[in-house]
């Protein structure tokens, strides 16, 4: 794999990627004449839709990867109509140290993880061994930029969407020290409404990092994220909200989030999943990523594949079940059409990939002439 350049270098720090990239296939799609995809290679024209919105085809790439507009427009010019500009914060937030990005290597003959299984808690391999069907580790800790920067960016990111594209803002809310829960609610509110102000045509709300402490995920908590987005649809009114989900083990919790949300007619729609949290470490058994509080990680790609289809498919059984009008976005390990068609077929409306899109610039292209 030296010989490839993912269009975020997982070799430089994060703040190195903001300020210099994309790299590789992205970068010389910003190149003058290059990568016109936005005035559309998709014959059908726009025939989907994406929260309301038409696209020429519902995939692109979940928060992550994008982290500022010139990421989101190369996106663009390479064919994913969906593109999601990394989560945002009412405040500036400091990112995790570099590395945050390592190979990881299940012991699985497939290279998947489970949820729940023993392994990961034991420890799973982690190095710089990059090797296809790919899986990383995600160890960035949500970093943001304050708004007084990714406000201008992303409305450029939004003006840069072409014919049937469609830029998707990805936003969170933050928990210092000493924050009650109601201010936690209203941080969520805050940074919506700053999202909204930039002409924002839908968003999506972060509920699946560790925001309530060490590996506690704020989706594990349906009642709270419920009157947290009706704080966040006041600020908003009818714009498209969807959801971030972590994986959720049991369909009682999971009804649960659902009723708590879209059945208050808070919520349009749910994007999963995350990552799956593991520990990981290297050849010798030692904590792979170094510092305190770092011993586990998000590992995404090809291993969480798995867990991310039995998401939809079960989100999808409880959307047929209560009757109930929402939009399922599936992500998680999206590395061939094959799993593309494979998230459609489970229930998801869209789909989404991030690190099979930083292995593979030319995803979205590929999907669509496998149509």
């Amino acid at each position: 794999m030296s010989d490839f350049e993912p269009f975020y270098d997982v070799s430089r720090s994060y703040e190195d990627n903001y300020e210099q990239g994309p790299f590789g296939a992205f970068a010389e799609a910003l190149k003058d004449g290059n990568g016109a995809d936005a005035a559309g290679t998709t014959s059908e024209g726009a025939l989907a839709t994406f929260l309301g919105q038409p696209v020429n085809l519902p995939f692109g790439i979940p928060a992550g990867p994008l982290l500022n507009s010139r990421f989101t427009t190369a996106a663009f010019r390479m064919g994913f109509d969906l593109a999601t500009y990394k989560t945002v914060r009412s405040r500036a937030w400091g990112c995790n140290p570099f590395p945050n990005v390592l190979a990881v290597h299940p012991k699985s003959a497939d290279g998947s993880l489970t949820p729940g299984s023993a392994e990961l808690d034991e420890g799973v391999l982690a190095d710089t061994n990059y090797e296809t069907p790919i899986s990383i580790s995600n160890s960035f800790g949500v970093p943001s930029q304050s708004p007084d920067a990714w406000q201008p960016d992303m409305r450029a990111a939004i003006e840069a969407a072409g014919p049937g594209q469609v830029l998707v803002p990805s936003f969170q809310g933050s928990r210092v020290e000493g924050m009650s829960e109601e201010e936690y609610i209203a941080d969520h509110a805050t940074t919506a409404r700053l999202v909204k102000e930039t002409g924002a045509k839908l968003m999506v709300m972060n509920t699946s990092c560790p925001n309530e402490g060490h590996n506690r995920l704020l989706c594990h908590n349906p009642l709270l994220v419920g009157r947290i987005t009706e704080a966040v649809k006041q600020e908003i009114g009818d714009i498209p909200l969807m959801v971030k989900l972590a994986y959720i083990p049991g369909d009682d919790a999971l009804e649960l989030m659902v009723r708590s949300t879209v059945g208050h007619g808070t919520v349009q729609g749910f994007s999963t999943i995350n990552t799956i949290s593991a520990k990981l470490v290297d050849a010798n058994g030692n904590q792979a990523l170094p510092g305190a509080g770092r011993d586990r990680s998000g590992v995404c790609g090809n291993a969480i594949r798995g867990a991310g289809l039995d998401m939809v498919a079960r989100l999808a059984a409880i959307r047929e079940k209560l009757g109930l009008d929402f939009k399922i976005n599936g992500v998680g390990g999206v590395v061939s059409p094959a799993d593309y068609q494979a998230y459609r077929n489970a229930g998801a409306d869209s789909v989404m990939s991030a690190t099979g899109a930083m292995w593979d610039a030319e995803l979205a292209h590929k999907i669509k002439a496998s149509r």
